[in-house]
């Protein structure tokens, strides 16, 4: 199959991100993608204080633009994530998918939070805003089975692992690693991530915004499941054409089968 990794120009101004991914989103369509995604936060900066007043529920107006977009343009359509709504009034950061019908196909919410507090320097507490997710997961296609992880998520192979486990051959994260963790960690947690779990890896990110408070570090790539990277964007708005191919998958996993070799009966700790 075909996919698009969409890497958008973010700015604060809410309606026009979403005009932004419309038009990216058509024109994947027209250059033949069956599969497109969008970032982490594609309608909104990364920054905590703001979510409440981009915040919607599932079902709301951006929320409705993507559904409508996937059914208008007949293709898949991984909406990055949002600020969600909950029920309760907390928030979500949450990645919604959309089958060609416009149908909501599955829902991730961030399941690790990005909390950092260092005396004397860094304090980024997503946690402060934001409600942990609970749930591994993945969608059938008639491709394919995807997962989905958002960002920080990536750091924890205990849930790739548990997502491949539950049938995922190719794993979508969106996410918006930083000019500090971006040039050191991101090509390496997509490439080590795809190596252990013989799996597709697409890392969609915004494009680099310096005006934004939290500089996004760009750099949109595929890794193929021997942790290849089979295509990168740069800095700059743009389109990252891919294709998935499952039967890869098969024939990585049949030459080197790491899945299958695991020693299951000997992972649990026991401590004396």
């Amino acid at each position: 199959m075909k996919m698009a990794a969409i890497q958008p120009f973010v700015t604060a101004d809410k309606e026009r991100n979403i005009e932004t991914a419309l038009r990216l989103i058509a024109e994947s369509a027209r250059g033949g993608a069956q599969m497109a995604v969008l970032p982490e936060m594609f309608f909104c900066p990364i920054d905590f204080d703001l979510f409440p007043k981009y915040a919607e529920p599932a079902g709301g107006a951006a929320w409705q633009a993507m559904s409508d977009a996937a059914k208008q343009n007949g293709l898949w359509l991984v909406a990055g994530s949002m600020p969600e709504t909950g029920e309760g009034g907390e928030i979500y950061n949450s990645c919604f998918v959309f089958a060609p019908d416009g149908s909501c196909a599955a829902r991730h919410r961030k399941m690790h939070l990005y909390d950092v507090d260092i005396e004397g320097g860094t304090r980024f507490m997503e946690s402060e805003s934001v409600t942990p997710g609970s749930e591994v997961t993945v969608f059938d296609t008639p491709f394919g089975r995807f997962g989905v992880v958002v960002c920080f998520d990536i750091r924890y192979p205990e849930l790739f692992r548990l997502t491949v486990d539950a049938g995922a051959e190719a794993i979508i994260i969106p996410a918006v690693f930083n000019m500090s963790t971006g040039p050191l960690h991101w090509e390496l947690t997509c490439r080590a991530r795809a190596v252990d779990n013989q799996v597709y890896t697409v890392g969609c990110a915004p494009a680099r915004n310096e005006a934004l408070s939290y500089v996004p570090y760009a750099n949109s790539l595929v890794c193929s499941p021997w942790g290849e990277v089979t295509a990168r964007l740069g800095t700059e708005e743009g389109i990252l054409y891919t294709d998935i191919d499952f039967a890869e998958v098969k024939k990585v996993r049949e030459q080197l089968p790491l899945l299958k070799l695991r020693r299951q009966d000997v992972y649990t700790l026991r401590l004396n």
